[in-house]
């Protein structure tokens, strides 16, 4: 990661049993969706496996500055998929935003 970029991860529990048809098109919709998003690098779906934290998934994508994370924040296919899949799917998340120092 070179200075300056921010890594966005955002973990999430989904409302959906965990082998569910409903959570597999959640984890599948949102990275084609979002990893289509131009200013995104490195997309990433990952699943938890610690005991120490309460969330099941994981997205993690990298930007190469902060206009680049705005620009995601505000492109309207981020916010469709918050309006119309985060905002009904998911029980609870946590974002980190991180740059390397």
């Amino acid at each position: 990661m070179n200075k300056g970029t921010i890594r966005h991860m955002a973990v999430f529990t989904l409302k959906s049993a965990p082998d569910s048809e409903e959570t597999r098109a959640f984890l599948r919709d949102g990275a084609e969706i979002l990893s289509g998003i131009p200013v995104v690098k490195n997309f990433e779906v990952l699943r938890q496996v610690s005991a120490k934290c309460e969330h099941q998934y994981g997205f993690s994508m990298e930007f190469a500055d902060q206009a680049a994370y705005d620009a995601y924040n505000s492109h309207p296919a981020h916010q469709a998929f918050v309006a119309e899949r985060w905002d009904t799917q998911v029980a609870s998340f946590q974002e980190i935003d991180f740059v390397q120092i």
